[in-house]
């Protein structure tokens, strides 16, 4: 497949996702979990700019001196495999301006994958429709092909189905971040089974009539008591939230951070105050986003 100069750089935003439901339904024989999610993108979002450069490298730089810059990095992950898939000369030189918090189960990296995908396409000129793409992306990571997607949607398998649904209202969502991270990968394997049974059926049922009270209180995570079991301030959290006029809260993928629906802007920043008193600092209040990218 060919390519041609069309650009000398681009500039992207990467949004934030947040998992309204996330149910695992069972264990792959290629070591993936198969999930069902419903997910939702942020106006929270990282920008990604990409220059071309005349050295085969691909040189990232950010705003957070402790983050990886080299192949550990999903967006240098994510140059390298274009340049490789087209056999593309020249290099790229990347800034990464994080706005979404690290390791806090927003999906941050992989929407940092997913802009570069779709900005090195952009900035070589490939013909490469957005299947295609998704095919590239859930190598990489097992988010990126909804990231790639954005708006509302069904998520099924290791994440590569995907089913787009009527785009959600909007909504203020207020986000906190606990302090400490935790890895996916040991959450998944201390997975032992849901806590609880849920019916994601009513939660696609109001998504699809667009009632906020219904979404709000059918929110589901499977992965949600394995961290509220390590530490009580999920609990804490939720309950300052509800206290402070939340509709529904939730963690998000596999944690910590937890989000909550708020009507306006006035409660969710009342709630922000309540949990920086507590030691929460990590705290963001932004709202849902749902224009889906078009693709090739």
């Amino acid at each position: 497949m060919q390519y041609k100069d069309n650009f000398k750089y681009v500039t992207l935003l990467a949004n934030a996702k947040i998992n309204l439901a996330l149910k695992v339904v069972g264990k792959r024989e290629d070591g993936y979990h198969d999930l069902k999610m419903v997910m939702q993108t942020l106006l929270l979002n990282d920008t990604i700019f990409i220059k071309k450069i005349d050295e085969p490298v691909v040189n990232l730089k950010t705003n957070l001196p402790w983050l990886p810059v080299d192949n550990k990095n999903l967006v240098v992950k994510a140059a390298q495999a274009i340049r490789k898939e087209f056999n593309i000369k020249k290099g790229v030189e990347i800034h990464l301006t994080k706005e979404i918090p690290v390791s806090a189960g927003l999906g941050g990296g992989s929407a940092d994958c997913a802009a570069t995908l779709i900005g090195m396409r952009k900035l070589f000129g490939i013909y490469l429709p957005n299947e295609e793409l998704k095919k590239i992306g859930i190598r990489l990571g097992s988010d990126v092909p909804f990231l790639l997607t954005q708006g509302t949607a069904l998520v099924e398998g290791k994440g590569d189905i995907i089913t787009p649904l009527k785009p959600h209202p909007f909504i203020h969502v207020l986000l906190a971040k606990p302090p400490f991270s935790v890895s996916t990968g040991t959450v998944f394997k201390e997975y032992r089974g849901p806590s609880k049974v849920h019916n994601i059926n009513y939660l696609l049922k109001y998504i699809n009539k667009g009632y906020l009270e219904g979404i709000s209180k059918n929110f589901s995570n499977d992965l949600e008591y394995i961290i509220a079991n390590k530490s009580c301030q999920i609990k804490d959290i939720k309950s300052i939230m509800t206290k402070n006029g939340a509709l529904g809260t939730q963690m998000t993928g596999s944690g910590p951070t937890v989000f909550g629906y708020f009507r306006n802007k006035t409660s969710a920043t009342y709630a922000m105050r309540e949990l920086y008193k507590k030691g929460v600092r990590e705290l963001i209040i932004t709202g849902t986003f749902n224009r889906r990218r078009s693709g090739k």
